[in-house]
């Protein structure tokens, strides 16, 4: 699994689904993935997938852990747009650093020696 994916992919639910839905989502998949249940030459890689699987249903079957990865999913995956502020914000940031030099600079420290 990419590391790009969605906990919500990692347990091939909505980001609409329940409690209840998310504990059936976990519970199908480690009925297939579980290292116990899988062959010796596959238990590696299962143990892998199902550590991903355990970790997603950590997080979504808590409210609150599910709260912050919803955040931060959505500020991962919105767009960024630069507004009229930023560059207005960087146009004044520009002429305090101008003025500022300009007020250091004096007769003295101006002469060519």
């Amino acid at each position: 699994m990419a590391s790009s994916t969605s906990l919500y992919e990692v347990l091939g639910i909505p980001m609409s689904a329940n409690g209840n839905e998310i504990k059936a989502a976990y519970r199908r998949l480690a009925r297939t993935c579980h290292p116990d249940v899988v062959s010796i030459n596959q238990k590696e890689m299962s143990a892998n997938q199902f550590m991903k699987i355990h970790a997603a249903y950590s997080t979504l079957s808590d409210p609150d852990k599910r709260a912050n990865y919803d955040r931060d999913l959505y500020r991962r995956n919105r767009p960024f747009h630069s507004s009229p502020l930023t560059s207005a914000t960087k146009a004044a940031a520009s002429a305090y650093e101008f003025s500022s030099y300009c007020s250091r600079r004096n007769w003295e420290t101006d002469q060519c020696w």
